[in-house]
Order: C-alpha cells, then structure tokens, then sequence
C-alpha cells in the first residue's frame, strides 16, 4: 500500500511538470463498454458502483485470470443507482439557475463488487478516456471534480487512499466506518449515509423497544463481519441483550468454493432453526443476500420454521435478487424490519423510470445488459441471455418488475447519490459566485474556461456546511465534518404472492436530533410475519417473568436465561422480569399476588366488632356475678360461713374481684395517653390486691390452726391486723414497682406497622419490657407463694378450712396466667390485646368459682347447712 502511494506521487509530479508540454491528444472515436458510461461535459463528476458479481475458476497460474462474463450475476436492483446519477446530472443541466452555460457531464465504471478493481477505476478517473495512462490527460477541456463512491466501507476506504492524493471530493452514499480508519485519515471524503455506529445504537433501540433480548447475530465471514460483531456485541451485552448464536455467512470467490459454501449454509440454516431466538439482526452488503438467500434455500421444506423469525437488516443489506431467484418466494422476509439511509421521493424520477427505454439510452450498453436480466428476455447478439426464449422489444415496463429485481421507488442509495451530485453543482454555484466575474455574453465562453481550470481542493471549503433544497422538497444539510445530516428510515417489508415486496416506512432514527427523541417506531402500523397473528412477536431466551416473580440466574447460561422465582414475604415485583423485588413502603403491604402494593388498614381492638362485643359482655357478666356474691355474702353478713376466715378479708377480695374485670376495659378502643398509662398498672395492683387477699386468707387459715394448739404463741397473731398488713404490704410492693415502671419507661401509645401483614396496629408499646413483667413476675409470685401455703393446709381438722377452696383457685390462677406468656408473645395485634383479657376474665372467674361458688351455694340453695351445729356436725 505505501509502495503504491509512493508510485503515484511520482506519477503526479510527472504529470504536474510536463502538463505544460501536453500534446493534444488525436481525436478518437469513443470506444463504449458495457461496464462503462461517458456523457460528456464541461464538469465531470465520477461514479464507480457494481453490478456484477463475477466469478473465475481456481488460479492455476499458467494464463490470465479471466471471470467467465456469460455466468455473472447481475444485481439489477443496483443499476437504479447509475439511473439516479443520470438523472441528477440532467435535472441540474436542464436547470437555468443552477450552473447556467456550464454544463455536468457523467462517468460511470463498474467495480464488479471487487476491491481490486477499484484501484483500477481509480487510476481511470485520472487518464484519458478509453486510455489507460494515470496522470497523463488530452482530453483537457474536461476536469473531473468529484467522484461518487460505491457501497461498502472496504470500496469508499480503499477508493480513498487514491483520491485523497489529489485531494478529490469523494462522496460515499455506503457506510463510511470511522472504526477502520478514522474520518481524519480522510480529509477530503464526505458521508452520504450516517456513520455506521449510529447504527449500533438505532438496532439497539429497536431492540429494547420490542423488548427483543435473546438474538441470533448473522453477518459475512469477512473484516467488515468481525468489526460489525466486535462493536455491536459489547452494547448489546451492557444493556442486557444476549446473542443466542451468532452465524457467519461462508462466502466464496471461486466456482470450487461454491459446494464447500453450500455445506456451510446447511449447518448454519440448522443453527438457525434450533434457536429459540426469534429475531435475527443480519448485517452485510449486497452480496450477502444472494448467500442469505442461498442459505434459506438449503431448508426449502422447513421454510415454515424459517418464517417465524424477524428479520432486522442492516442499512447496505438490500433485499436483492439475481436471474436464478427469478422463481424464488420472498414471503420469508415478511415482517422484516430494516435500516435504510433515509430517502424521499425526487420529483421527475418515477417520469423517468418509466420512459426508460434501451433505444433512447445511447452511450450506455449495459442498458441492455440490465434489460435482458431483469425481463427475462434476450436481444439480438445477446452475450449474456442466448438461451432466452423471449426476445426483448424494449418497450417492457420497468414497474412490473418485482422488488427484489427493481425498485420503482427512489432508494436511500439512490437519493444518497441524487443529494451528491446537487450538492457539487451548488458549491460549483458558490465557487462561481465567489469569483464576481461579469456575467455577460461575451464573456460566457471565458467562464466555462474557467471551470476547466479549477482546481478539485478548491470546493472543499464550499461543500463544507453547504446548505440546500433539492427537487423532493427537502433540506439537504452537510456540516463541517462531512456528514450529510440525515438519518435512518426503518421500513416494514410486506411481500406479495407476486415475488415483489413493498417498503412501509414504520419509523426512524436521526441521531442529529438534539433531544432525547432521535428514534421513533410506529409499531401499530408494522405488518408482521403471519405466524404471529399480529402480535408483537418476543424473543427470550425463556418466557417473561411476570409481576409477582423475579429472575434468578440459571447456572452455566447466558445472563439472559434464567428462572422466575416468586417474590418473598412482604415483597412486590408490577413489572415484566425484574431483576429483585421490592418491599412495600411503611403503611402498605403486597396482595395475594405479590403485584403490588395495597394500603394496610388501621385496626385495634374495638367495641363495635364481634370478638370485643363478646369480650365486653363477659367483662359485664364477670363483674355482675362478683357483685352478685358480694351482695348476697352482705345480706347474710352473720352466718357462719361468712363469719369464718375474716368476714372483713371476704369482701375486700370481691371487691378487688368486682375491679379485676373491669381493668380490661381500658384494653378495648383505640389507645390513647392515658389508657396506655394506665391499664397495665391497674391490672397490676388489683389483681395483686385480690392475690394478697387469697394470700391472707390462706395464712389465716395456718395461724388459726396453730393458735388452737395449747400453750401456742400463735394466738397474739390472728387478727385484723394481721391481715391487713399482709394485704397492704403486697399491694404496696406491686404499687411501687408499677411506680418505678412510670417514672422511668411508661408505656405510650405506638404503632406496629410490621407485625400483621395487612394491618397497622394502634398498641400501647409497654415501653420498658422488662418492668411489665416484673409486674407480671410479682403477682404470679404471690400466687404461688398462696398455692404453696394452701396446698400445705388443705387437710388441716378445721370446720371453716378453706385451704382446699384456695389451692384450686391458685391452680388455676397460675394455670392461666403461665399459659398466658407463649401465647401473649406468640400473637400479634389486637389479638394480643384479646389474650390478655381472656386471661384476665379468666382468673378472674376462676377465683370467683373456686373460692366463693360453695359457699354460695350453701347460702342460696343449703341455708339450713350454714349453721354452727351443722358445720360442726360435719367435722364430726
């Protein structure tokens, strides 16, 4: 490459000192090729493109290497591109405002889709027509200006190593890739499509918009293959879109490579159909398709697999066909979605389309050429269709030619191509303008002279940010970088029974745009392959987690593979596969689902429902029986049975007793200050009244026993004092720990947001635990303490021992309130509140049946039993 560069260097320095020597060259008869297209005028302008894919037979070495012309392949489709060129060239000749006496003439060469031969185009550029000397020009009267390159960023960067020599204008209407060679390597090419990696990011929306993340990725097996793959893979992985495979197409240059390729294509169309992936991204140039095609073609009975995939296309893979599709059915693209170089309509092209005719071309043979491949047809000394059957007439119509073979419709190359040519005939304007020259007649014959002398690196400055409409209504914009300010299209292709296929425009993607809105898809209007009954079709490597789930990674696969598992207690997921799940904010908590979050209800323990109406009424039952006894044990105050073991201690506990139940009504309602204070602390101390009092009783009981003994020092012991000192004593020890409670951690009103699930608890928080059950503790102490001293007397000879009576009634009062702890901690809310005065009501009760339901019973229905003989008869 350096070796050639030095070559021509040397080459224009040789040109550059003898050009004033230049003999003017005979003139000749121009010679008209096939693969090429002279008009001439005053300014020329350059194009290279390709046609014809030739092939040749294996190198042997022993001759000239020479393709077999009467195999080519013909890509038909790409001669729009020549028409495009002619087209503008005329429009802007015909135009008096635009470069008015100086006419544009046009040069076209074929490249024949080899990178080789365009260096050969190149060299031609700067030689006499139909002569083959670089550098050395007769033909002076003409100056070439710019040149128009071919697809492909390998044919723009390789035609750009000659061109930049001469500091030429070369537009490329293909992609243009920084990432092999960077824009500042060449100064003078400019852009016509949008630098490949907007792409990158235009097939990544598309991607995350669809919601498209587990892929197939198909491209050539070349450079432009690898580097597409090595840039796009990185951005599809950091936003979390997976390749399930990724497929080179094998290509092949020469006739014995073709059945190694087909063998080739077997194993990836097999790929192709084992994967899941629903959506395959396929990049490459117009060649590609012809092996895509050949590739789909090697599982003609599984094509009904092949349909359901969506096919993403690059922006130069063109939906192409050559002679041998001819009865090929396009219906395995329907669906498909491709980028393409944004294009509009030019006024006149479709007019000029249709009055093409090959007897109204003269100067360009590959017309015909062009008409026997696309028709199907043959003319007279054919070189190319002798077996055709049908002879060309050459009044066939271009728009009853399918998609694949002809579009009627401008295509973005087309209008890349249209766009280049107006933009050097404007900045030919502005270089005129520039020169304030007098525009009179007599001078016009000096102005086209001075076309011939200007120099190529001279528009540079003008085709920088050079700004115009052209015919299609559009303004064409090219900044100082080179690039013509125009994005992509995305087109929906719908096929037809016909073999053709229409383009729906369905959205686009201009990275120009300053804003967060540079891509937009309509997907309402996108047709998509039948197989989907237009549902947005998926491809995941496994079926969406829906809300309620989250992903969990499956072992040895792809990020994009994974499990759905459902979201834990207390936890939401209300998206489609999200990565974790969410706890709900205070004061909600998740549905049955786990899909979202709901509003917890405020709950306590109130009057109005059914568990604190019954908790009510058997606080009034409770309290009613205690003053029922109480009253009956007043009536007949002087019987015996309410004489014996201290009347005065009797009626101090059924008092307590009547209070015991009625504490638990500062538990019932929503808590406030002062039911929080003081409803632990009143439950304390009377229930602690009514222990001392059991307590008392029963020690009364043990002194009496002991004081009837002779000689005892009992006796200075049994009394009221006695008594009531064991009764204030305990309270007040209980009191003072209930004190010691409030002055250091009461209890106060709080909220349990986490305990129930669906519920916020208003509670009384007791503040200081520990001191709860102290006063717990304390009390079940005294209890026992009663229990213990009970049990020990309960055979004692006594007529009045009520020892018996006491220990069952302590049984049960430590029964219940033991019982009481696991269950207290083992719920929550208001049915915590619940236990607690079940087990209030319950000892309560207890005491009341245990102790006072004999005696009672003896007063009510035995009255003739409660007297003193009676009793002592008993003992007896």
């Amino acid at each position: 490459m350096v070796l050639l560069k030095v070559l021509l260097l040397l080459l224009q320095i040789i040109h550059t000192e003898f050009h004033e020597n230049v003999i003017k060259c005979p003139i000749r008869e121009p010679i008209y090729s096939p693969y090429k297209y002279h008009n001439t005028g005053h300014i020329m302008i350059g194009e290279t493109t390709s046609q014809m894919l030739l092939f040749f037979d294996q190198l042997s070495f022993n001759t000239y290497p020479t393709p077999d012309l009467e195999s080519a392949m013909i890509i038909t489709k790409n001669y729009q591109h020549v028409l495009a060129f002619i087209f503008a060239v005329t429009e802007i000749n015909e135009n008096p405002n635009i470069l008015p006496n100086v006419s544009l003439g046009c040069y076209f060469s074929e490249g024949f889709f080899n990178q080789k031969k365009i260096y050969q185009n190149a060299m031609e550029f700067f030689s006499t027509q139909n002569t083959f000397v670089p550098n050395y020009k007769c033909d002076i009267e003409t100056s070439l200006i710019s040149v128009i390159a071919g697809q492909g960023s390998e044919y723009s960067h390789r035609l750009a190593d000659i061109l930049d020599l001469y500091k030429l204008p070369q537009f490329s209407y293909g992609d243009f890739a920084p990432t092999l060679k960077g824009q500042s390597h060449f100064p003078y090419s400019y852009r016509m499509a949008p630098n490949e990696i907007h792409q990158y990011d235009g097939i990544l929306q598309l991607l995350l918009h669809f919601r498209w993340m587990w892929v197939g990725l198909m491209t050539m097996a070349d450079n432009i293959g690898e580097l597409f793959l090595k840039n796009l893979v990185p951005i599809l992985f950091r936003n979390g879109i997976c390749s399930a495979f990724t497929e080179k197409i094998a290509t092949f240059n020469f006739f014995h490579e073709f059945f190694d390729a087909q063998q080739k294509w077997k194993e990836t169309f097999l790929t192709l159909m084992q994967s899941k992936a629903n959506t395959v991204i396929v990049h490459g140039e117009a060649p590609t398709m012809i092996c895509l095609r050949g590739l789909l073609r090697q599982g003609e009975h599984d094509f009904e697999k092949a349909f359901g995939k969506v096919w993403v296309m690059t922006t130069l893979l063109d939906f192409i066909a050559v002679a041998m599709h001819r009865d090929w059915d396009v219906h395995i693209f329907q669906g498909a979605l491709a980028f393409t170089t944004h294009s509009h309509e030019a006024l006149g092209f479709q007019d000029f389309l249709q009055n093409l005719s090959p007897d109204l071309s003269k100067g360009d043979y590959f017309i015909q050429i062009f008409w026997e491949q696309v028709f199907g047809c043959s003319f007279p000394n054919s070189d190319f269709n002798r077996d055709s059957e049908e002879t060309c007439t050459g009044k066939e119509k271009l728009e009853r030619v399918p998609a694949p073979f002809f579009e009627m419709s401008m295509t973005g190359h087309s209008y890349s191509i249209y766009n280049a040519v107006y933009a050097v005939a404007h900045a030919l304007d502005a270089w005129q303008s520039s020169r304030a020259k007098s525009k009179s007649r007599a001078k016009v014959e000096s102005e086209r002279l001075q076309y011939v002398d200007l120099k190529p690196w001279q528009l540079h400055h003008f085709l920088r940010n050079i700004s115009f409409n052209n015919s299609a209504g559009e303004s064409v914009h090219l900044n100082e970088n080179g690039e013509f300010l125009m994005g992509f299209d995305i087109t929906n292709v719908v096929s037809f029974p016909n073999k053709s296929f229409y383009r729906l425009k369905v959205g686009w993607m201009n990275p120009w745009i300053h804003s967060d809105k540079h891509f937009s898809i309509d997907e309402d209007v996108i047709v998509w392959n039948g197989i989907f009954n237009q549902v947005i079709p998926l491809s995941l490597c496994n079926d969406n987690c829906q809300p309620g789930y989250h992903k969990e990674k499956k072992e040895e696969e792809p990020f994009c593979c994974y499990n759905c598992v459902s979201c834990p207690k207390g936890k939401i997921s209300d998206q489609t596969d999200m990565d974790y799940c969410t706890a709900c904010q205070d004061g909600h908590y998740p549905n049955k689902d786990k899909k979202q979050c709901i509003p917890k209800a405020v709950t306590f323990l109130t009057y109005e429902e059914p568990l604190g109406m019954s908790l009510v009424i058997f606080i009034i039952l409770s309290s009613f029986i205690t003053t029922l006894v109480l009253g009956t044990f007043i009536k007949h105050h002087d019987t015996p049975i309410v004489k014996a073991n201290n009347r005065d201690l009797t009626y101090t506990l059924l008092i307590s007793l009547f209070f015991c139940p009625l504490c638990a009504f500062l538990f019932i309602g929503q808590p406030d200050k002062v039911m929080c204070l003081f409803r632990q602390i009143a439950f304390g101390i009377v229930f602690s009244v009514a222990v001392s009092c059991v307590l008392a009783k029963t020690i009364t009981v043990v002194l009496a026993f002991m004081a009837t003994k002779p000689g005892s020092n009992m006796r200075k012991w049994v009394g009221r004092k006695m008594t009531t000192s064991i009764v204030l004593c305990c309270s007040f020890i209980q009191a003072a720990i209930c004190g010691i409670w409030l002055a250091t951690s009461p209890p106060f009103p709080d909220v349990d947001m986490h305990s129930v699930p669906e519920e916020i608890e208003l509670e009384c928080n007791e503040g200081s635990v520990i001191m709860f059950y102290f006063v717990l503790g304390y009390m079940g102490f005294l209890a026992f303490v009663s229990f213990i001293v009970a049990f020990l007397a309960r055979n004692l000879p006594d007529s009045f021992n009520e020892a018996k009576f006491i220990t069952f009634s302590m049984l049960v009062f430590c029964s219940v309130w033991l019982s009481f702890v696991p269950t207290y901690l083992s719920t929550k809310g208001k049915y915590m509140v619940a236990v607690e005065i079940f087990s209030i009501l319950t000892s309560t009760m207890g005491l009341q049946a245990c102790i006072f339901f004999p005696k009672y019973y003896i007063i009510v229905l035995r009255p003739d039993l409660n007297k003193r003989n009676q009793l002592l008869r008993r003992k007896a």
